[in-house]
């Protein structure tokens, strides 16, 4: 009998399996576009993964000998688990074994699942929420776009969750506070007419305020659903900054709250980069995201120390209000000349427009004079700037007298009035009106939340709070912006908790990208279909998503290197025509060589030299026993005698000999 159980429930497994073949031809699409020891790693991946599923389904009485031999067989050996964990490793630093691209977080959206939307600075979080939001528009769906901050929320064009949800600044609901909000007219018209409820910077949202937002939109909509029963959409990154709490308490965040777990969330760690081409400093971003800093990481922003921006001033970050308007304040009166004055131009409700002067980044009365420091607040992408681009004021155009600025890259741009506004339903509650420009000498770490940096000057040394530094740090565009003035030991040190929990995001992401792979777009649209006939909206077929914003920047650095190059332009030269330091050069020409763009014939002139040639047998042999990939190792192994440029100098002239 126990040979018969054991039959049966592997027949009955047989069909599971069988679909599972069928549609995981679709999975080897993904599968090819591995190397070789990927590939193998992978499939071995997959085939221990199974095996464990079926012995987890199957109990042990009813597994026969050929079975349990089977799994002995598959077992990983020691070599193989070596390979899968180095290609662990790389994968964690350049990106996850499945990776969740934009188009399948935007299909997962639209199925009407609530939706964790996270991944580092530059994935496209903010790209794939507009598309979204505008899908949403198109096919008729009600959408609440929120922010747990004033500043996100300003971004956005909505309003702080706290007021859309009548919640405010509450540390707690009784249940008589509930009773009452919801007998409110407009919270009811409001709650009750959104579908779709989107929440921007959830890292500092802490959990109590979320179980809050969901008692209230539970009573209001009379449903004890999760959110009443709205798809919720919350989106940020947990490295960055956290809850405000007293002094002393320990911060709750928002996946700590009972309404996350009940909401069933699904995770979409977006692991792209689009807006970080720097390779070694995106390398470096990631691996304090692992709480895996080496020294070499320190070495990297040792080396930013003497950063030279050119005649753009870098932007220093800190901690409180009153040490970035000193700065800012005395800079601008040192200038000679006379200060032009911009007032903020303001209509509608009144109470919303103060929360839109409070949060806007561009103060209600703007006072600039020539050669002042300035940082853009708002995206602009036709006229050439985005928000937190640097510049300098140039001069005063027209009868309006508009600033014009000369940005890093030496363009020059005339900056004109922009608008910020709140709305509800398609519908202006409010709006303020002044040009997208604030001082730049210093700002705050938290109103550059959601800020690109074109160059940044941050003490590190002065770091005591886990994740303080990779907050800094994550804010610059690129390692030839940033200047390090300060380090201490433990200035990149993050939440072990945080470090944890971004483990399971990635794992359970990684999930929900291989169970996508199986379904084909017909497959998505009959879920998006689905969805769309539940809330009452019009599915509409074809693609509706937003055009993507041109870049600023048409060419890449790296081309803007190898121009240079081909000029014939040494490393020195072309570090100070860049505004970059010598080691980014480097790294940008070693990306170069690896993508086959940088011929031999280029670099002749960096490759040799009487240093290097009298050097270059003994870092050689170096290079053959330590390999290429760090530098550490040969500068110990030739016994600090060289500098790491000379290293650099002869690892690029080993990589065209070698052909490695």
């Amino acid at each position: 009998m126990r040979w018969e159980r054991g039959w049966l429930r592997l027949v009955s497994l047989a069909e599971v399996f069988r679909n599972l073949f069928d549609r995981g031809l679709r999975v080897l699409v993904f599968l090819v576009k591995l190397d070789g020891v990927e590939f193998l790693a992978t499939i071995v991946f997959l085939v221990a993964g199974s095996l464990t599923l079926l012995t987890t389904l199957v109990p042990d009485e009813d597994l026969d000998d050929g079975l349990v031999f089977l799994s002995l067989v598959f077992s990983l050996t020691e070599e193989l688990t070596t390979i899968i964990k180095y290609y662990t490793k790389k994968i964690c630093l350049y990106g996850s074994l499945i990776p969740m691209k934009q188009k399948t977080a935007l299909d997962i959206l639209k199925t009407g699942a609530n939706v964790f939307l996270t991944g580092e600075p530059g994935a496209g979080k903010t790209y794939v929420v507009d598309r979204y939001v505008n899908w949403l528009q198109v096919c008729g769906i009600p959408v609440a776009v929120t922010a747990s901050t004033g500043i996100a929320a300003t971004h956005l064009g909505g309003m702080t969750i706290h007021s859309w949800s009548g919640i405010g600044a509450r540390d707690g609901l009784s249940a008589e506070d509930i009773q009452t909000l919801a007998g409110k007219g407009q919270m009811q018209k409001r709650i009750n007419k959104t579908q779709v409820l989107i929440i921007d910077e959830v890292s500092m949202l802490d959990a109590d305020k979320m179980d809050m937002i969901d008692a209230v939109i539970r009573t209001v909509r009379r449903n004890t659903a999760p959110f009443g029963g709205m798809q919720v959409v919350l989106v940020g990154d947990f490295f960055q900054l956290p809850p405000i709490v007293a002094r002393g308490m320990k911060p709750r965040f928002a996946y700590e709250s009972s309404v996350w777990q009940s909401g069933r969330f699904v995770t979409c760690y977006l692991t792209e980069q689009h807006r970080q081409e720097d390779r070694e400093f995106l390398e470096l971003l990631r691996s304090i995201r692992r709480s895996e800093v080496e020294e070499d990481h320190f070495t990297l922003l040792r080396e930013s120390m003497d950063t030279d921006c050119g005649s753009i001033e870098p932007t220093r970050l800190y901690t409180h209000n009153a040490d970035v308007d000193q700065v800012n304040e005395e800079q601008l009166s040192s200038l000679p000349g006379k200060i032009q004055t911009y007032r903020m131009q303001s209509r509608g409700s009144n109470q919303l427009v103060a929360g839109l002067i409070k949060s806007c980044l561009s103060p209600e009365s703007l006072l600039l004079k020539e050669d002042a420091m300035v940082m853009c607040t708002k995206n602009n992408f036709e006229a050439g700037y985005a928000n937190g681009t640097l510049g300098r004021v140039t001069g005063f155009a027209g009868l309006d007298r508009c600033p014009v600025i000369e940005t890093m890259d030496g363009r020059k741009v005339t900056v004109e009035p922009m608008s910020w506004h709140v709305a509800e339903d398609g519908v202006i509650k409010a709006e303020i009106t002044q040009l997208p420009l604030r001082l730049a000498w210093a700002i705050t770490v938290h109103k550059s939340q959601g800020m690109s940096l074109d160059a940044a000057e941050m003490d590190l040394s002065k770091t005591f709070v886990f994740g303080q530094g990779y907050v800094a740090l994550s804010r610059v565009r690129s390692r030839a912006g940033l200047r390090v003035i300060g380090m201490n030991p433990n200035a990149l040190a993050v939440s072990p908790a945080i470090v944890a929990k971004d483990e399971y995001f990635r794992s359970h992401s990684e999930q929900m990208e291989a169970v996508a792979l199986t379904l084909s777009d017909d497959d998505f649209e009959k879920k998006h279909k689905i969805f769309v006939a539940r809330v009452g909206g019009t599915f509409v077929k074809g693609s509706v998503e937003a055009k993507p914003p041109e870049r600023v920047y048409k060419r890449s650095t790296y081309e803007e290197t190898l121009v240079l190059i081909q000029d014939g332009k040494n490393i020195k030269e072309v570090a100070k025509a860049r505004s970059i330091t010598d080691s980014t050069v480097w790294k940008h020409l070693e990306t170069l060589h690896q993508s086959g763009k940088l011929e031999r014939t280029h670099v002749g002139h960096l490759t040799n030299s009487p240093k290097l040639n009298s050097a270059y047998a003994e870092i050689r042999y170096a290079f053959l026993k330590h390999g290429t990939e760090k530098l550490k190792p040969i500068y110990e192994a030739v016994g600090e005698r060289y500098d790491y440029g000379l290293l650099r100098q002869a690892r690029l002239r080993f990589l065209y000999e070698e052909d490695v």
